[in-house]
């Protein structure tokens, strides 16, 4: 196998024996991603300097004896909305070109203790507001289909993974923004549970919809990631236990006799769903049906005007973000429509708005309590043309748009509970094979259910990747 197909613990592995090292993985990541970074936009900018001195430490760390990390060498580009110490950071918006940071956010930390070595930023949306990725230097693109994007707001990690030029990628999600982009590229995006993962130091927790994470090929890899960034907050705004192990471990457990709910109904919005998409939906649960668990009809939790509160949270959120007012005319249309919204919300009604998530949360719950874990399509359709869903001209349509695409996802953010994108279908459409991504959401907590099961359906289904075969073309 060629270095850029091992996953992150076969890589890690390999370069704690010693039979390959951290500089050559690095090396081989970086030569890739210069070829075809470029090709499907899934980098803001490569740090090839960096790479190599980390990898280089490394590989001395294991000339040492010193071994241990459990992502050792293992390149892990970081989204260009989190700011590594000395490197541009832009976040996909032209109000920032040339922006240097000058400190490293806590999640950078944690991953290089973890051994890993960053290779890059990868390329977001406009302060990853929207589901897409198509910032000027060009949209992220699926390689499964170079007309199709790569989702968003993790797009460009999840172009660089799918593509191989890494095996893992640092990503965040506050409305979907991990799942999407796995749905569309093929890969593994979990959505931790509110308060598994901590903001760190220098971030707000605010209303509690993001949660960091990683784009992976494998869901043992995913459970991996999360072990190392698990655990490390300190009087924390939400808290939720931790496993009974560890989460890779999770993955070698039998999950027990489920009760799983499948909903094909949308949730957020009124939205046409794919028959590939709600293929995918009764294909995964006949699988679930085969490996033992019970399977039945979920009903939808609350009503679509209900959502409405995430909107007011999207919007005060976008609002809040710090910018001078000279920068405002240099914002895409859909920032400055969030913002202007955002700023038009009294503080009564952005009270009102969480108090009506709290309550949905406690409805969900109700509704969803006889199950252990909900069935979905990710999205309600294929991999999106690059620009079908951005308009300029309207951002209200772009936005509306945007729940029509994502009928689901947000749904775990507003509520806090774990979800899951796997890449266990996929459709011809327009000639291609396109991706078509399921999700699977548990109770607050249910992390280890999740990737247990999860760990299943790879076993029992599997996966490919288009990289394997060939080059994106």
């Amino acid at each position: 196998m060629e270095l850029t197909h091992y996953d992150a613990l076969a890589t890690a592995a390999a370069i704690r024996a010693g039979t390959v090292s951290a500089v050559d993985v690095a090396t081989a990541y970086l030569d890739r991603s210069e070829r075809l970074g470029p090709v499907v936009g899934a980098f803001a900018r490569l740090t090839p300097q960096i790479a190599l001195a980390q990898a280089a430490a490394v590989d001395e760390a294991v000339a040492r004896g010193e071994a241990s990390a459990p992502l050792l060498g293992v390149p892990c580009p970081i989204k260009d909305l989190v700011p590594v110490a000395g490197v541009g950071h832009e976040a996909g918006s032209a109000a920032l070109a040339g922006n240097v940071a000058a400190v490293d956010d806590d999640i950078v930390g944690w991953l290089r203790s973890a051994g890993t070595v960053i290779t890059g930023k990868t390329s977001t949306p406009e302060f990853g507001l929207p589901c897409y990725t198509e910032p000027d230097a060009g949209p992220a693109r699926t390689p499964w289909d170079l007309t199709r994007s790569a989702g968003g707001s993790s797009g460009g990690a999840a172009a660089a993974v799918a593509t191989g030029l890494a095996p893992i990628a640092q990503a965040s999600d506050g409305g979907g923004s991990i799942r999407i982009p796995a749905s569309a590229c093929g890969l593994v995006g979990l959505k931790a549970s509110r308060g598994r993962i901590s903001a760190g130091r220098w971030r707000e927790p605010g209303p509690g919809l993001v949660s960091d994470g990683v784009l992976s090929r494998t869901v043992a890899d995913t459970a991996v990631a999360l072990d190392v960034l698990a655990g490390h907050g300190v009087g924390e705004t939400y808290q939720v236990p931790g496993p009974q192990t560890t989460f890779l471990e999770a993955t070698s457990r039998e999950p027990g006799r489920l009760r799983i709910g499948v909903l094909t109904t949308p949730v957020i919005a009124e939205a046409d769903v794919h028959p590939a998409c709600l293929e995918a939906a009764r294909a995964t649960a006949e699988a679930l049906a085969a490996l033992g668990h019970e399977v039945g009809e979920a009903p939808v939790p609350f009503g679509i005007e209900r959502w409405l509160a995430f909107t007011a949270l999207w919007s005060v959120g976008a609002a809040s973000i710090p910018l001078p007012p000279e920068a405002e005319p240099l914002l895409r249309p859909l920032t400055r429509w969030l913002r202007e919204r955002g700023r038009a919300t009294s503080g009564v009604e952005y009270a009102t708005a969480l108090g009506a998530v709290q309550r949905l949360t406690v409805d969900t719950a109700l509704a969803w309590d006889a199950f252990d874990l909900i069935l979905t399509a990710t999205l309600a359709q294929p991999p999106s043309l690059v620009g079908e869903l951005r308009d300029d001209d309207d951002p209200a349509a772009d936005f509306a748009a945007q729940t029509r695409f994502t009928p689901w996802t947000s749904v775990y953010n507003l509520t806090g509970r774990p979800a899951i994108s796997l890449p266990l279908h996929s459709a011809e459409i327009g000639g291609r094979a396109l991706p078509i991504g399921v999700m699977l959401g548990g109770r607050l907590g249910a992390e280890e259910t999740l990737l247990s099961v999860s760990a299943q359906l790879e076993d029992a289904v599997g996966w490919r990747h288009p990289f394997l075969a060939a080059d994106p073309d």
